[in-house]
């Protein structure tokens, strides 16, 4: 990325909202995160100055301070914005009405978690007809990525080493805390990462919730190749059963493609993330 030169003692209004911006846009190309250094000598501003601009939008809960590395990283906010803007257009009515067909259409719970960096969470749900057990977590949930269906389908578009990495990063969780077939070793988890690669989505039985299955697809980027986020449809294990799910897999994977299509169309033209190329996504043997 080109470096830009911005003036170094302009503390105006227009030139502290000009370093703003600009610190966002760099954050928003480097999901990953990056030091308050690597950010000053990027954007070629004091690192005081930039100290100043990244605290307020600390403060302001659009970017988060990592405590291992003390590296910034935009947060959920900003893509919370993105919806509020879509909502406006109509691209969030669209979303929420391609939920709420699929929930009605399968008479389970449908979400849609988006990518925040190096995690997944859920930013909207449709609950399918009110009969028997449900199933209802918190919105804005972090997912567990090693065992949860829309975790393993994110991570799935991702090259293998990336994905692994992401998963020993938040860790397996706690045994008590998910279901009794969630992965616990990296070989437990490939297998379901590799199985989600060939099939074009993931399918959990009893990983991340004790009688809970899921199905989930991951939603991709307007060139189809990086995951922007997951849909799924889950419900107990006795109603929505493998064999259930694999019926439903092509209505999850066309929602999958609709909700794509809701989520970026009114996105700028030509902005496009960093992603693994097509051979990476290719089945391991």
């Amino acid at each position: 990325m080109p470096k830009t030169h911005l003036p170094a003692e302009d503390d105006s209004p227009s030139g502290l909202l000009e370093r703003t911006l600009a610190v966002m846009e760099l954050l928003s190309a480097n999901a990953q995160g990056m030091q308050l250094a690597d950010i000053a000598d990027g954007l070629r501003i004091p690192r005081s100055a930039t100290h100043r601009v990244l605290t307020s939008l600390v403060e302001r809960g659009y970017v988060r301070q990592e405590r291992r590395h003390g590296g910034y990283q935009l947060t959920a906010k900003i893509a919370t914005l993105a919806f509020n803007f879509l909502a406006g257009m109509g691209g969030a009515d669209l979303a929420q009405s391609i939920l709420d067909r699929l929930a009605r259409e399968t008479g389970e719970l449908v979400r849609l978690a988006i990518v925040d960096g190096e995690r997944l969470i859920c930013v909207a749900k449709s609950q399918g007809p009110q009969f028997g057990l449900r199933y209802d977590p918190e919105m804005g949930q972090v997912a567990r990525l090693s065992c949860s269906a829309s975790g393993i389908a994110w991570l799935s578009c991702l090259p293998e080493a990336e994905a692994l990495a992401l998963v020993e990063k938040q860790g397996y969780g706690a045994r008590a805390e998910y279901g009794p077939k969630a992965p616990r070793t990296p070989q437990a988890f490939l297998k379901y990462l590799r199985a989600a690669r060939k099939n074009g989505y993931a399918l959990t039985v009893q990983t991340y919730a004790e009688r809970m299955n899921t199905i989930a697809a991951p939603v991709r980027d307007a060139f189809g190749q990086e995951a922007i986020g997951a849909v799924n449809i889950s419900g107990p294990h006795m109603r929505l059963t493998e064999a259930r799910m694999r019926e439903l897999a092509p209505r999850v994977l066309e929602a999958a493609r609709e909700l794509s299509v809701a989520m970026v169309s009114t996105s700028p033209a030509g902005v496009r993330r960093s992603g693994p190329r097509d051979d990476d996504l290719a089945p391991t043997p």
